[in-house]
């Protein structure tokens, strides 16, 4: 099982990567961390694996945190999770060993596409040399590098009862808002039923063609909200 430390300073945000990452076999949250250095005192008491880590923290930047964290010895690896797109930004946490790096909004697909790469990176390190120490020739160093590419996925079939039209339909009714719709508004706009939307968007989005973000009011639950993400 991977440990999986969650640090983003929006508690709401932190709930609901932490919902997706408890959703992925093999992954469990092991804490949560709305600061650097709650960050950092959850690194001193617990084993993390990995780390999926905001850029914009109130107590310093999340790249200075994966700084301070090698500095003093902490090992666990590091996906970003933000906001930031700056080039200067991706950079730097190439530079300082980042393994992934995904840009919000995303979806459950997106973060799932991202743990699964990480998830075949331990295999392989496994297989190649025991999790430890060894010896790799350079087929097998290209192993270990090439375990988190991940392909672009083929689109997925769609499941018993859905049509291909209406899927196509949804998509255009999706790349031509201007801003994100929620299911009603869908429905609305594509002539469907609302639960027909929303079987079609829910599988949109875990197919990674969606992107999927919460719009909270002052009261109930938050609102759904779904934008296309392909460009297809």
């Amino acid at each position: 099982m991977i440990d999986v430390l969650v640090v983003d300073d929006d508690f709401r945000v932190a709930e609901i990567n932490s919902a997706y990452v408890g959703k992925v076999p093999g992954f469990r949250v092991a804490a949560r961390a709305h600061t650097a250095a709650q960050a950092l005192a959850t690194l001193e008491r617990h084993r993390i694996d990995l780390v999926l880590l905001d850029h914009y923290l109130p107590d310093e930047t999340g790249l200075t945190l994966v700084r301070r964290m090698r500095q003093l010895g902490h090992h666990a690896d590091v996906i970003m999770v933000t906001a930031a797109r700056d080039v200067a930004t991706v950079q730097a946490a190439m530079r300082f060993g980042v393994l992934q790096y995904l840009v919000k909004p995303f979806g459950f697909a997106g973060l799932r596409a991202k743990l699964d790469a990480y998830a075949a990176l331990r295999r392989t390190l496994d297989g190649v040399v025991g999790g430890g120490g060894g010896e790799a020739g350079q087929e097998q160093v290209d192993r270990i590098f090439g375990a988190l590419r991940t392909a672009s996925a083929a689109p997925a079939a769609l499941p018993k009862g859905q049509s291909a039209p209406t899927a196509d339909l949804i998509r255009r009714v999706l790349r031509a808002a201007p801003h994100p719709l929620s299911a009603h508004e869908v429905a609305e706009r594509a002539g469907l039923s609302r639960s027909t939307a929303q079987r079609y968007l829910k599988h949109l989005e875990q197919a990674g063609r969606l992107r999927l973000t919460l719009k909270y009011g002052d009261t109930g639950r938050p609102e759904h909200r779904y934008a296309w993400a392909r460009t297809d």
